[in-house]
């Protein structure tokens, strides 16, 4: 499964289209790197991205709102440390499938090369089932 870029496209009003234009020229990109850049950070966001002028953003930080823009998070470091150890775990044991599916398809094959016909138990049983005699 490759990673493809897709295209995405819309419209908008000419007012919109010139106001994205002037960010793409302050920024010395181009308007199509500002709608990526914007993709990529609602991604990154899961959807959780919020679009302020600089002026709104000045007032975010510098508000009587103790709240920083973007807001952070602190995780403890044993949090991350379980986090990387279950992740590695998770990678072990799909390691182990792998040899575990590897074998199964190797016995498989043994399996199927093979010619000799298979007895199975219950068959014996039904034959078995023929008077037995006892001497004595």
């Amino acid at each position: 499964m490759g990673n493809k870029n897709k295209t995405i496209s819309f419209r908008v009003n000419e007012d919109a289209f010139e106001t994205l234009r002037e960010i793409a020229e302050e920024r010395d990109i181009s308007l199509s790197a500002v709608f990526r850049d914007y993709v990529d950070t609602l991604v990154a966001h899961d959807g959780q991205v919020q679009v302020v002028s600089e002026h709104e953003l000045e007032q975010l930080r510098t508000g009587g709102d103790e709240q920083e823009f973007p807001p952070t998070v602190t995780v403890p470091k044993s949090f991350v440390r379980e986090h990387e150890r279950l992740e590695l775990e998770a990678e072990h044991l799909r390691e182990q499938l792998e040899e575990h599916k590897q074998y199964v398809n190797h016995l498989r094959e043994q399996l199927d090369a093979e010619d000799e016909e298979v007895i199975h138990l219950e068959d014996l049983d039904a034959e078995a089932e023929e008077p037995s005699f006892r001497l004595g």
